[in-house]
């Protein structure tokens, strides 16, 4: 499996002018082709291909007295962004076409260079390399330092630098992870647990703990609120204006690393301790548009489900999701009497069926516990034998 291990970057103040030359040749390259594919449709001409971009933004355009600087960094980069922008374009022609499955995709468009994110990517034709003593060694940079807080389990194929809008730099490694080891690692368990998501709590399971809601934002919101009327006192553009915006930015990070370290302890907990874990599919887009929208944002539900997919798939365990339209808080778990839908008001109901009184949530829970059981078991059936050791197979 393909992963992303990210570490902190500690450049010194020469790596950060080679960084920042290399950000900016990075957004120059694709300002100039996305201008070329513009102009090309304009004229009814044929899609420009990557390799001739390459060929007349990168190589024949560093001979140039306008773009003669691009010669003083690494070129992979550059060609990367090319790539990247490719990317970008194919998913906007599947999303018009309709064949590109989720959100809708807009159309490319031209970094600035007061954007406060700039990324770029090293590939391994770069030559970049981990020095002996634990540094980060760049093409036209030099080497710096990083905060390692785990090792790598392989050798990276790439690395992507990152400056965040706080100012931080990170160095984002693609690694491939041993499926032995990993399972190694994770011997197998006897849990089955199932998780209704909400906001009074963050999770209810269906062995009926529950984990409290955090809600980091809403903690710092003073902090926050304090941070954002110093920034808009100051004259934008001015210096004592990007001070204050880089407190605002480093203030909104904390909130959103606190949350993820967070995530990350509960799928890690939820997933050592269990075989297969269910959750139901939730409709964020729409529940962000109602007056919970600030909430369920909070909440980061769609980052916490997607930390726990993949690390079930890692960790050989299994993950089921049950549909959204699966009525978990209408269905009473002890006898399968459907009473309806509920106002969100209503915590504790009796069953008019068996008599039984339940806990919203934790018979949420329960419900998508057996949802997630009949469909792991309809899996299993309609699934074709795995042939044995002794099958044929075509030379």
């Amino acid at each position: 499996m393909e992963l992303r291990y990210t570490f902190r970057l500690e450049p010194g103040p020469g790596a950060r002018m080679a960084l920042a030359k290399v950000f900016g040749c990075a957004r120059v390259v694709w300002n100039d082709a996305l201008t070329a594919r513009k102009v090309a449709h304009e004229r009814k001409l044929p899609f420009p291909k990557t390799g001739l971009l390459s060929k007349l933004l990168i190589t024949q355009a560093k001979r140039t007295e306008e773009r003669a600087w691009l010669a003083d960094v690494s070129v992979v980069p550059l060609q990367q962004v090319l790539r990247d922008q490719d990317t970008a374009w194919t998913a906007f022609f599947g999303s018009l076409k309709g064949t590109r499955k989720g959100p809708k995709m807009s159309e490319p468009v031209f970094k600035s260079r007061k954007d406060h994110r700039q990324s770029v990517r090293f590939t391994a034709n770069a030559k970049w390399k981990i020095t002996p003593d634990g540094k980060l060694s760049l093409p036209k940079i030099g080497t710096i330092p990083v905060r390692w807080s785990r090792p790598l389990p392989s050798v990276p194929s790439s690395v992507t630098v990152i400056k965040d809008a706080a100012g931080r730099y990170f160095a984002s490694f693609v690694v491939t992870t041993n499926p032995i080891e990993d399972l190694v690692a994770s011997p197998s368990v006897e849990g089955d647990q199932s998780i209704d998501l909400g906001l009074t709590h963050f999770a209810v399971l269906a062995d009926g703990s529950r984990v409290a809601s955090p809600r980091f934002l809403r903690r710092a919101e003073k902090k926050l609120k304090k941070r954002q009327r110093d920034l808009d006192r100051k004259q934008k553009g001015s210096k004592n204006w990007n001070k204050a915006r880089l407190k605002v930015a480093r203030a909104h990070a904390t909130v959103a690393d606190t949350r993820k370290d967070f995530h990350h302890q509960l799928s890690t907990k939820l997933v050592r301790e269990n075989q297969t874990v269910t959750v139901e599919t939730l409709n964020v887009r729409g529940l962000a548009r109602g007056r919970l929208a600030k909430a369920v944002h909070d909440a980061g539900w769609a980052q916490f489900t997607a930390m726990l997919e993949y690390k079930a798939r890692r960790y050989g365990r299994g993950f089921t999701r049950v549909a959204h339209n699966f009525p978990s808080s209408q269905l009473c778990s002890a006898c399968g009497h459907r009473d309806g839908p509920k106002p969100l008001k209503i915590r504790i109901w009796t069953c008019p069926e068996c008599g039984t009184v339940q806990d919203r949530d934790w018979n949420a829970a329960k419900n998508t516990q057996n949802e997630g059981r009949r469909i792991r078991a309809a899996t299993q059936r309609t699934a074709p034998p795995t042939p044995g050791p002794g099958a044929l197979t075509p030379a």
